[in-house]
């Protein structure tokens, strides 16, 4: 995979916004700069995929990038939730 730096600064930004609205939904607060960016990251991912299977488009730009990382995170974080 070959990423510049445009794409790993959008990437990160979407991430920790992700993952700190994941956060918000999920337990009321954000959990700290790292872990809402690895939630953030993993959930978009996850989202960009789930909506796939799903056979559902969100459009595209920085908005639906955002709101499909948040889906995923929080999809994420309530996963992390039923296994603890």
């Amino acid at each position: 995979m070959n990423i510049n730096l445009e794409q790993l600064i959008v990437l990160l930004v979407v991430g920790l916004v992700a993952g700190w609205l994941a956060g918000l939904v999920m337990k009321g607060r954000g959990q700290g700069l790292i872990v809402n960016l690895i939630v953030g990251v993993v959930g978009a991912y996850l989202g960009s995929w789930l909506f796939g299977v799903i056979g559902i488009s969100v459009g595209s730009g920085i908005v639906a990038m955002i709101f499909s990382a948040v889906v995923g995170a929080i999809v994420l974080l309530a996963l992390i939730k039923l296994i603890k």
